[in-house]
């Protein structure tokens, strides 16, 4: 779980200076942080097989690939006179999305918290079978 005490250091400020709710999206923000350690240390345990660090560099490569070409395709798009009075459309109409955003975030936080919690709870079983599992790999070879 996130530490509160860091968290209000990096805002500078203490609970009470923060909006309502703010403290419940400060715990959405540490099950993202614990997530992405959960599957940074899942990599890591994955990583151990030969077989996986084969399969993991082949989905790197496949992503960074999967990144450049979508990097390629905004750009273009962007650049183009379409793309420009798209953009021009969008940043009107994100006035009124902002309002119906906010009160969905609110709507939607609770369930993404849950939901967040139930992945890193079942990336931590996943971990613990794949450290279990890597030593006797390991032994097998």
């Amino acid at each position: 779980m996130m530490d509160k005490r860091k968290s209000t250091e990096s805002t500078g400020g203490s609970h009470s200076d923060q909006p309502p709710g703010s403290e419940s999206w400060q715990e959405v923000g540490g099950q993202f942080q614990a997530l992405g350690r959960s599957l940074a240390d899942a990599f890591q345990a994955a990583w151990q097989s030969e077989e996986n660090r084969r399969q993991l560099n082949d989905m790197k490569k496949g992503l960074e690939s999967m990144a450049s070409q979508i990097s390629q395709a905004i750009e273009q798009a962007a650049a183009s006179p379409k793309g420009r009075q798209v953009r021009q459309q969008a940043e009107k109409s994100a006035g009124a999305a902002q309002a119906a955003g906010k009160q969905a975030l609110q709507d939607a936080q609770p369930h993404l918290l849950a939901a967040l919690r139930q992945i890193n709870g079942e990336l931590q079983k996943l971990i613990a079978r794949l450290q279990q599992s890597g030593p006797a790999d390991e032994e097998k070879k």
